[in-house]
Order: structure tokens, then C-alpha cells, then sequence
């Protein structure tokens, strides 16, 4: 009869179940996503990219050829990200159920966003309710933003 101790092998039976474990949920991790996850994913993204007040990640997240509202090129809104960044030490994005259409590289995504914008008190200085229109293209794998549009909400 087999007994069970507590021998030097239990932390290396204990370590070898622990890396077992965690080579079953990276290959379930390795499964392909979804485009539309991938999209959520790249909104997020650049929601974070905002929030960390990083012009240049929010660019990065631009399509070379991206417009915006009043004819704005890429360099014109990471521009308008860092006069943002000056004008508030902390800004806060907080975005609404996403309705997605993919149709092959393209996809138009729109949501509702409040920004928020503050120098660091409790409650912020300023919060606006937007509605979102935005357009992206899959370039190279990744999901970049092409346009966008929104509007006041109150």
C-alpha cells in the first residue's frame, strides 16, 4: 500500500498542477476572438487611451485617412486630445451599450459617452453626454477608427 507524505516532492506535484492549469486557460484564451470582440476591444482602447489623457495612443488608434467633425484630420484630433489634456488633469470616459454592424473590413459602431473632465476635486468640473457615430476599418488585424460624429445629449 502507497502511503501519502509529505515529502520534498508535494511543491513540485503542487507547482506542476498549478502550471497545468494555467497552460488549459491560455490555450482557451488562444482561441480566435470574434471580430465584433475584437472591435469592443479596440473601442475600449481607445476609451482608455482618453482616460490615461495619451494623444499619441489615440492617434495610433486613427486611420491614416480618419475624419472627423469640421473636415478634422488625424493630426487635428490628437491636437484637440492634448488642448483637452491641458485643460483637464482628469478626464473620465464612460461608455453605453455599443450597436455594432460589421460588413467584411468595415463596421459602424455607435454609443452613447459621458466625458467627464476635472482638476482632481471629488466630483468634476465638467460632464457632457454624447451620442456617437463612429466608422472603422480592419487594417492589418487591427480595428482603426475612420470616423466620427456625435452630438450633445442632455
Amino acid at each position: 500500500m502507497m502511503k501519502c507524505s509529505t515529502s520534498t516532492h508535494a511543491p513540485f506535484r503542487w507547482l506542476l498542477t498549478c502550471l497545468l492549469l494555467l497552460s488549459v486557460i491560455a490555450l482557451a484564451g488562444c482561441s480566435r476572438e470574434t471580430p465584433e470582440a475584437r472591435l469592443r476591444q479596440a473601442v475600449d482602447l481607445l476609451g482608455e487611451a482618453i482616460e490615461a489623457r495619451d494623444a499619441g495612443a489615440i492617434e495610433d488608434r486613427l486611420a491614416e485617412d480618419f475624419i472627423g467633425p469640421d473636415a478634422m484630420d488625424r493630426d487635428a484630433a490628437r491636437r484637440m486630445a492634448a488642448l483637452m489634456f491641458l485643460r483637464y488633469r482628469d478626464v473620465g470616459v464612460t461608455l453605453g451599450p455599443a450597436r455594432t454592424e460589421i460588413s467584411g473590413s468595415h463596421a459602424t459602431v455607435r454609443f452613447e459617452a459621458l466625458l467627464t473632465g476635472g482638476g482632481g476635486q471629488l466630483l468634476p468640473e465638467s460632464v457632457r453626454a454624447y451620442q456617437v457615430d463612429s466608422g472603422w476599418r480592419l487594417e492589418d488585424g487591427e480595428w482603426r477608427l475612420t470616423s466620427v460624429d456625435w452630438s450633445g445629449r442632455r
